[in-house]
């Protein structure tokens, strides 16, 4: 089986995972509507009709029956879904909480060196080591930004944090082997059907020309639920900034295309974004660049050149069949 046709079948297994869309609240709205309708309604005027026959009474007293218990399992079902929404948020919050908490010990320590400084800013022997360091130069490790520290060691699948102002979009990103694992799974390894927001195995966060974040579109507006507001022209203009931060240095993209696209077969001839890893030649950028711009919603008079990196963030979208909505960004600094 080849790479592509792997990506495809992921996508599609993505698509089915994906539990619940807003347009999925409907049916049970409809359905408690209808019964207590009928239940309350209908349903008394046919018993009145039929009062004289014993058999029409027990039969409609046992519909009347299920009907009621159908009601109170649509009933008990919406209540879980808003248990669960509830749980999922205050999950998020305590991972926002450690990581504020880790930004202020920080701080903290930051300002308490640089109380320890020496009037002039440089210690002696600090300037002499750093001369003999630099007599022997060797590439420096990068250094885990503090603020992940923590985060970092409940659970090394984390890779960034993302977060778009004045939106519900602000979670830790994740990367493991298994491409599917965070589909259904939370930060701390449980089960969950939000999952997580995550790249793929093969996306090279550090520094890659392109990496997809994938999240569920879910009905509570969570993970990527609210990203479908990007199709407005006019939100877009209120939010046009990503912040995108790895554990290792702070980012800023800038969105330059939001369009809607689908998940093709392996043999179609289309311009599949979810291949869109890196761009060896400059034909290469142009053809990826040429269909993101084409095919966006309304023009954001963002441009690109040959040399600037990507990120893409990608969830269902319910437009055709195996939907998909991808808003892309280009780092700004």
């Amino acid at each position: 089986m080849t790479e592509k046709k792997k990506e495809e079948i992921c996508f599609r297994v993505t698509g089915w995972a994906r539990q619940g869309g807003k347009w999925r609240r409907l049916p049970a709205f409809a359905a408690i509507i209808l019964l207590l309708a009928y239940y309350y309604g209908i349903g008394k005027h046919i018993t009145t009709k039929r009062r004289k026959s014993v058999r029409h009474i027990r039969k409609h007293r046992l519909l009347r029956a299920v009907l009621l218990v159908s009601m109170l399992l649509c009933l008990i079902l919406l209540a879980r879904e808003q248990y669960l929404s509830v749980k999922h948020r205050k999950d998020q919050e305590h991972l926002k909480e450690l990581l504020i908490a880790q930004e202020n010990l920080a701080a903290e320590v930051s300002g308490a060196l640089e109380e320890d400084m020496p009037p002039d800013g440089i210690d002696e022997e600090t300037e002499t080591d750093d001369l003999n360091a630099s007599d022997s130069e060797q590439p420096e490790e990068p250094v885990m930004l503090e603020r992940f520290e923590k985060l970092y060691e409940e659970n090394n699948d984390l890779v960034a944090w993302i977060s778009i102002e004045g939106m519900v979009i602000d979670y830790p990103v994740m990367q493991c082997e298994d491409d599917e694992y965070y589909l259904n799974h939370d930060f701390y390894g449980n089960e969950d059907k939000y999952g997580c927001l995550y790249v793929r195995n093969r996306a090279n966060v550090a520094d890659g020309v392109n990496f997809i974040i994938y999240g569920h579109n879910m009905r509570d507006g969570s993970m990527f639920g609210d990203l479908d507001l990007y199709q407005d022209e006019n939100f877009y203009m209120e939010h046009p900034l990503i912040s995108f931060d790895t554990l290792y240095e702070e980012r800023t993209y800038e969105i330059i295309s939001v369009f809607r696209s689908q998940i093709y077969n392996s043999d179609d001839d289309v311009f599949k974004y979810y291949q869109f890893y890196k761009a060896d030649t400059e034909e290469e950028f142009d053809y990826i660049y040429k269909n993101i711009k084409e095919l966006s919603i309304y023009d954001t008079g963002v441009t690109a050149e040959y040399g600037d990196t990507f990120l893409i963030l990608s969830t269902c979208a319910y437009h055709v069949e195996d939907g998909r909505l991808a808003v892309v960004a280009k780092r700004c600094r």
